[in-house]
C-alpha cells in the first residue's frame, strides 16, 4: 500500500512538474482581437532544390483555410493579379507593411509560406519537408500565427512480405505528388490556427492549448 502510494504520489508530481501548453486566446491573442475573416495566400518563398515544389505547393494552401472557416482568395485569380502587380516574387515584400496588399485585395490578412527544404528519400520510403507559415495582418502588420514544421510524410506499406513491402513503398514514393506532401503538412500544420468567423466553432475554442510553434512530426498519407 506504502509502495503505491508513493509511486501515485510521484506520478503528481511529474505531472505537476510538466510544462503546459498556453491557451489559444494567449498565443493567438492578436486573432481573437482582430477576427481577421479573409486571407491572401501569396505564392511560396522556395528556399529548397526541389524546384517545381512552389507552384505545386501553391495550390493546398487554400483549403485547409477554408476548412478553418476563413475566406481564402482564389489562388489562380490572385496569382494573376500578382503577376500584372509584379508582385510574384513573395520574398521581395515580405518585410514590407502589408496594408496596400489589404487595400488592393479586399483581405485582413496576408500568408506567407517558406519552403526551406524538400526531399524524398525512396529507398526510406519517406519524404520530408520543412516549412514556415507566416499570417500577417493588413491592418496592423502584426503576425497573427507562425509555426515551423519539421514534417516527414511515411508511405510505408505493409501487406506482411518485407519484399513486396519494400518494393511496393518504393515505387509509392516515388510517385507521390509534391501537392500531395504539401496537402497533408498544410493541413496538419494550419489546425492549430483559431476558428474563424465561418466555422461552427468561431470564438469557442480560445481555451484549448496551443501547439508548439516549431515542430516536428510524423504523417502517413490518410488527409
Amino acid at each position: 500500500m506504502r509502495k503505491f502510494l508513493f509511486v501515485l504520489a510521484l506520478s503528481f508530481s511529474i505531472l505537476s512538474c510538466a510544462p503546459q501548453l498556453p491557451t489559444k486566446s494567449v498565443t493567438y491573442k492578436q486573432i481573437y482581437e482582430e477576427k481577421p475573416l479573409s486571407i491572401l495566400v501569396l505564392p511560396p518563398i522556395n528556399r529548397s532544390t526541389k524546384v517545381e515544389a512552389k507552384e505545386l505547393f501553391y495550390s493546398s494552401l487554400a483549403v485547409p483555410f477554408t476548412l478553418k472557416g476563413y475566406y481564402v482568395m482564389p489562388p489562380l485569380l490572385s496569382m494573376e493579379i500578382l503577376k500584372e502587380e509584379s508582385a510574384y516574387d513573395a520574398e521581395m515584400f515580405i518585410n514590407s507593411s502589408m496594408k496596400r496588399v489589404g487595400e488592393l485585395f479586399g483581405v485582413d490578412a496576408v500568408l506567407f509560406t517558406t519552403i526551406h527544404s524538400w526531399n524524398k528519400t525512396t529507398i526510406a520510403s519517406q519524404i520530408r519537408v520543412k516549412i514556415e507559415y507566416v499570417l500577417k495582418s493588413t491592418k496592423t502588420d502584426e503576425i497573427l500565427f507562425n509555426r515551423i514544421g519539421d514534417v516527414t510524410l511515411s508511405i510505408s506499406l505493409n501487406s506482411g512480405n518485407p519484399l513486396v513491402d519494400l518494393v511496393g513503398s518504393m515505387v509509392t514514393t516515388a510517385l507521390t505528388k509534391e501537392i500531395v506532401v504539401g496537402r497533408n503538412c498544410n493541413i496538419f500544420t494550419i489546425s492549430d490556427i483559431p476558428a474563424g468567423k465561418y466555422s461552427p466553432l468561431h470564438g469557442t475554442d480560445g481555451n484549448g492549448s496551443a501547439q508548439p510553434k516549431e515542430f516536428k512530426a510524423v504523417l502517413n498519407n490518410s488527409y
